[in-house]
């Protein structure tokens, strides 16, 4: 303080403490100035945020936005990216929308559900569609097969025409996906056979087959290999081909004849 005092007492150490106050003053208005324009760097910089191309409506799942592609990456000013704005397009996997989000929004966390649902809706995109068969131990690989399995879809009927019939095996359907399935199997009872629902995902068309060989015929699932398997074309199997030798194209023809004669599926 005494120090102070003297230097203050004379000319010289007045300016010397304006000096060293001033310097000291602008020493800190720099760092003030570097921390503001590191601050406005940041805040300016460009991050990547989702915008919906066009209308997501509430209800739409996750999934489904990501494989019809209605979001495109955009840059924009870190300082206007919402909170929760959604950056990797991973996040909505397995989430629902629960707002509608429209053309140039931003995608955030609070437009879709807070967590992941297995829910059957969040597993299917445009023309796919689900479907439950109710089917034997035997012929729904029930206790073995598992949700993501793939399989063939093979349905036998019993043609009649003119009193006369005909037994023929057909696949309908391949590389279809399990997308639920029982992990006990079905038992049998002495009253019959008890059945339990393997659900499939498939197309339209492929799902209204599915059901009417479920309703009129019989139904067999065969697994596939998950990976490096081929879809050679599908065939069919009728008495002939099996005793007989006869090839699957004219036992096509052979059906086709039979059902033209006034025959019923």
């Amino acid at each position: 303080m005494e120090f102070a005092q003297k230097m203050l007492s004379t000319r010289g150490g007045t300016i010397a403490f304006s000096a060293a106050a001033a310097l000291l003053a602008g020493i800190i208005l720099l760092a003030y100035l570097n921390q503001y324009r590191s601050s406005v760097n940041e805040a300016s910089a460009p991050v990547t945020v989702l915008v919906a191309k066009s209308l997501i409506e509430k209800g739409t799942p996750g999934n489904t936005i990501g494989a019809r592609e209605l979001f495109q990456p955009t840059e924009t000013p870190k300082n206007e990216a919402l909170e929760g704005s959604v950056t990797d397009p991973s996040t909505l996997r397995g989430r629902v929308a629960v707002n509608d989000i429209f053309p140039g929004q931003q995608l955030t966390l609070a437009d879709f559900s807070g967590s992941t649902t297995n829910a059957l809706g969040t597993k299917l995109v445009a023309k796919q569609r689900a479907i439950a068969v109710p089917l034997s131990s035997a012929q729904g690989l029930s206790g073995q097969l598992e949700a993501g399995d793939r399989v063939d879809v093979f349905a036998s009927f019993d043609l009649e025409s003119a009193g006369r019939g005909q037994e023929v095996l057909k696949v309908i359907a391949q590389d279809i996906t399990v997308l639920d399935a029982p992990d006990d199997p079905a038992t049998t009872t002495a009253g019959g056979s008890e059945t339990s629902n393997v659900v499939l995902r498939a197309t339209r068309d492929q799902t209204a087959e599915i059901a009417f060989a479920s309703d009129n015929g019989q139904i067999w699932l065969v697994l596939r290999p998950r990976t490096g398997t081929q879809r050679p074309r599908p065939a069919i199997v009728t008495k002939e081909t099996l005793v007989a030798g006869m090839s699957p194209t004219k036992a096509y023809s052979n059906v086709r004849r039979f059902v033209r004669q006034g025959g019923r599926p």
